[in-house]
């Protein structure tokens, strides 16, 4: 059963720099599913969406942490992937 857990947005000092925002996405166990984004490059932001589905947090975290994005030291995909692992942490804190 799909259990809706909204994943942390983007924290408010990255707004300047990046454009792309975690709207939601779903947790089922350390599955990640539904995860939309407003802002960012919507083409891009799609993509990453439709791969990082059905994919377990810790394998998300190992493929798109450390990405950053022109001069930034972060990007879209290395704040998916904190945010999913910020909230299966605390899902089985």
């Amino acid at each position: 059963m799909l259990i809706p857990h909204h994943i942390a947005e983007i924290p408010k000092f990255l707004y300047n720099i990046l454009l792309c925002h975690i709207r939601c996405a779903t947790l089922d166990g350390d599955v990640v599913r539904n995860v939309k984004f407003t802002g960012g490059c919507n083409g891009n932001l799609k993509g990453i969406s439709a791969i990082v589905d059905g994919m377990k947090v810790g394998d998300i975290e190992k493929k798109l942490s450390g990405i950053t994005c022109g001069f930034k030291n972060t990007s879209c995909p290395d704040q998916l992937a904190r945010a999913v692992a910020e909230a299966y942490a605390k899902q089985n804190g």
